[in-house]
């Protein structure tokens, strides 16, 4: 069959060679899921607490200081999570991040979200783990989150050495 009939022909040292936009958009695709993930948490959450009203608050948890400062956590958590959305434009424009830097946000939103969520069962309590809440459900989708390759000490790792000066970008 002639070569240019071939979908991908190189070399074998040439698919060791990682190209920084697949890299970019895979660890960007999978920290989305994740944010996804716990922002559905987090308007699960937001729904509880301005419904459920202990009888002797009389009251919904929505107004406690306590449940307020959680979910702000939870939001600042989010909010740095949007860093997703910059990198993806910039990926779009054709300046991947160099695949070290593209893992870091991964590993970043990720843990955003594995925190975001483990805070929201924390303050929902017991009712936050029943199957008949979404919330235990999400927990679990989450979780998820630290199998996906590279997993969290490879990405730690290779940025430290980086950084070090120990390991080429």
């Amino acid at each position: 069959m002639p070569d240019d009939h071939a979908v991908d022909l190189r070399r074998p040292a040439d698919w060791a060679a990682r190209d920084p936009a697949a890299v970019a958009w895979t660890a960007l695709l999978f920290a989305c899921i994740y944010d996804g993930v716990a922002r559905a948490a987090r308007d699960w959450l937001i729904g509880f607490l301005k419904t459920r009203v202990p009888s002797n608050l009389g009251a919904p948890l929505a107004t406690l200081g306590r449940m307020q400062d959680a979910v702000g956590q939870i939001e600042a958590l989010l909010q740095t999570n949007t860093q997703l959305f910059a990198l993806a434009e910039k990926v779009d424009q054709g300046h991947p991040p160099p695949p070290h830097e593209a893992y870091l946000a991964k590993y970043t939103i990720n843990a955003n979200a594995i925190t975001a969520v483990e805070k929201a069962v924390e303050v929902s309590g017991n009712p936050g783990l029943t199957r008949a809440n979404p919330l235990e459900r999400h927990l679990r989708d989450v979780l998820c989150a630290r199998v996906h390759s590279p997993q969290a000490d490879m990405v730690l790792g290779n940025a430290g050495r980086i950084a070090l000066g120990l390991a080429e970008v």
